[in-house]
């Protein structure tokens, strides 16, 4: 089986390595670390800050009525935080996550990647090769300046425009106060 970098790495509790040619558009990562380095080293939203963001997004859908899943990932892809509203569906929840990976990897909205795959055909490649990608609407990077500390990926709606509605929202109630 072969292993994608930033994504099925990150997902897994032991350390895999990857090579250079596995790595999707983005700088050349350092040797991999071990799950546990990696996890120590990540930045990300503070826990309750993270609950926060995915409270919001749940509550902002909901108005729609809207039943999704919220993940809320650290820099380095590992879940922070997941809810799930009344009734969502496991596949809200795989979407959820995929998306925040998405928008990691790629250093960019899910959204925005989607729109990149467009006119790229070596990024849609590496895209359609691991299954763990979704650049359905939906996941927003968490930034302190230019630096990405985090994503906020939400799954489950019926349109992924009120998915990423709802990951801004969540978003939108933190992003002053995260340091």
């Amino acid at each position: 089986m072969k292993y994608y970098s930033l994504c099925l790495a990150s997902l897994l509790p032991i350390a895999v390595s990857c090579s250079a040619a596995d790595a999707i558009s983005a700088p050349a990562p350092s040797p991999a670390p071990t799950a546990v380095q990696a996890q120590l080293a990540a930045r990300g939203p503070s826990l309750t800050l993270a609950l926060e963001a995915a409270q919001k997004a749940i509550d902002t859908c909901q108005a729609l009525d809207q039943k999704i899943s919220v993940s809320v990932l650290d820099s380095g892809s590992f879940l922070k935080v997941l809810l799930a509203s009344d009734g969502a569906s496991s596949r809200g929840v795989q979407s959820s996550q995929n998306k925040a990976i998405t928008a990691l990897a790629f250093g960019a909205s899910s959204s925005k990647v989607a729109d990149l795959v467009k006119t790229d055909s070596k990024l849609s490649e590496k895209l359609a090769a691991n299954p763990n990608f979704n650049t359905r609407a939906g996941a927003v990077l968490i930034k302190i300046g230019d630096e990405v500390i985090g994503a906020i990926g939400v799954g489950g709606a019926r349109g992924s425009e009120k998915d990423e509605a709802c990951a801004i929202a969540g978003l939108n109630a933190i992003q002053s106060r995260v340091k």
